[in-house]
């Protein structure tokens, strides 16, 4: 994996906003700024256009023709603003949704009526009441299982943050870990928390289609999502950009350069085009002389590990073993990289010993945790296939990147207002 830190790279590609994670002499995470209309993470208040009982799902129109998904489960505690709850949902209700998935292709944008807002530290959600109507406090604070247990029941213990949620649910993530001091974590989660309750109670006084909250620019949502161990600098040659990472990073520490030579534009300097390419390759290459070959379909995502030019030497089963153990690392880098996710399956070179073949599905496990979205290892079939999982947060960086109609706004236009626009 990773052996230095990296920097983050936001800039201008063929007309594309783009924002990259780079190390080991190659991306490790990716985004393309989209519009950000009906983006992840906004909240709207949207109208039950139907309710289809045999799937399990309503149909909730966000405005403007915008039809969204919502699955029924888990909306018992929705709040509707045009009538009492009563636990459950009818066509022409007004509620509070919160977009959890983008639209990809046929599949509409999908939302939720679990509502959370995330910053760099910490997250916070809305807490559902128990059947006799009061908050529901069990694991009112939660914490990164990615932290070691140390640094986890610090954070359980922080009575700052047991007051925060009071209310709601408070998450810490990863990133809190690597803070000297509680300080930034508190001030995050007073302010998430802040605004959660503010959407909360000014709903009513809201009409129909009106958003709530808008989600900060892609860009920063992106710096939030990677870990700062992973990167030491974030570096941009659009001034206002520049500007607004000066406001809302810089001042938790994190340099912020504005990069401004003219004679060898940023995206040359570190051959931005190249490692697009090779990321949106079907071929990888391993430093063995091994090669992936990664081929995303509909149903699923199929990665298939070949030995290519890795020599087979006296002991094929040590040579493979150490060949897999290898396409592992880049496996779990190019999933992050190239956003995949659903059900993934994995050819991986056969071996004859169980224990290599143990060793193997710990190794590709542990390569997950580390994954800032959830993954995991699911099983070996009979046949030797490897199934992983990964959560669908956004469509995948070919997706994304492919998507050349979708209209650009201009850097200038991306400045936040302070995550809530009501």
């Amino acid at each position: 994996m990773m052996t230095d830190k990296g920097k983050i790279l936001i800039l201008k590609l063929n007309e594309r906003l783009l924002s990259l994670l780079l190390g080991d002499n190659r991306i490790l995470a990716a985004q393309v700024q989209r519009d950000d209309s009906y983006a992840v993470g906004n909240i709207y208040i949207g109208r039950v256009q139907s309710i289809a009982e045999n799937i399990g799902a309503a149909f909730v129109d966000l405005g403007e023709g915008q039809l969204s998904f919502l699955p029924l489960a888990g909306t018992r505690h929705a709040v509707i603003t045009n009538r009492s709850t009563d636990g459950g949902l009818k066509a022409g209700d007004e509620l509070l949704v919160q977009v959890s998935k983008e639209a990809v292709g046929t599949k509409l944008t999908g939302v939720t009526t679990r509502l959370s807002l995330a910053g760099k530290y910490a997250v916070v959600e809305r807490r559902p009441e128990t059947a006799d109507g009061t908050a529901d406090i069990r694991h009112a604070v939660q914490v990164s299982s990615k932290l070691s247990a140390k640094r986890q029941a610090h954070f359980r213990g922080l009575e700052a943050l047991q007051r925060i949620a009071d209310d709601c649910t408070l998450i810490v993530r990863t990133n809190a870990g690597a803070l000297a001091e509680d300080g930034p974590l508190i001030a995050e989660a007073e302010s998430l928390a802040g605004e959660l309750r503010h959407i909360a109670e000014i709903a009513a006084t809201r009409i129909c289609y009106s958003c709530l909250h808008r989600e900060p620019p892609g860009y920063l949502h992106f710096i939030e999502n990677v870990y700062t161990s992973e990167y030491d600098e974030i570096v941009t040659d659009i001034p206002e950009i520049h500007a607004v990472l000066q406001e809302h990073i810089a001042a938790a520490g994190i340099p912020v350069r504005l990069y401004e030579d003219s004679l060898l534009p940023l995206g040359k300097l570190y051959a931005v085009e190249e490692r697009i390419r090779e990321l949106l390759a079907r071929k990888v290459w391993l430093k063995s002389g091994g090669y992936l070959v990664i081929e995303p379909t509909e149903a699923l995502v199929s990665i298939d590990v070949n030995s290519g030019k890795c020599g087979r030497g006296k002991d094929s089963e040590e040579t493979f073993f150490r060949l897999n153990m290898e396409a592992a690392e880049m496996i779990a880098v190019q999933l992050r990289a190239r956003n995949l996710s659903g059900m993934i399956l994995v050819d991986f070179i056969n071996m004859r010993k169980a224990e290599h073949n143990r060793q193997l599905m710990e190794y590709m496990k542990s390569l997950l945790k580390r994954d800032s979205v959830t993954a995991d290892v699911v099983d070996m079939t009979g046949l030797g296939l490897v199934e992983l999982t990964r959560k669908k947060v956004n469509p995948s960086f070919r997706e994304q990147y492919g998507d050349s109609s979708a209209p650009q706004r201009l850097p200038g236009d991306h400045r936040p207002e302070k995550r809530c626009v009501v």
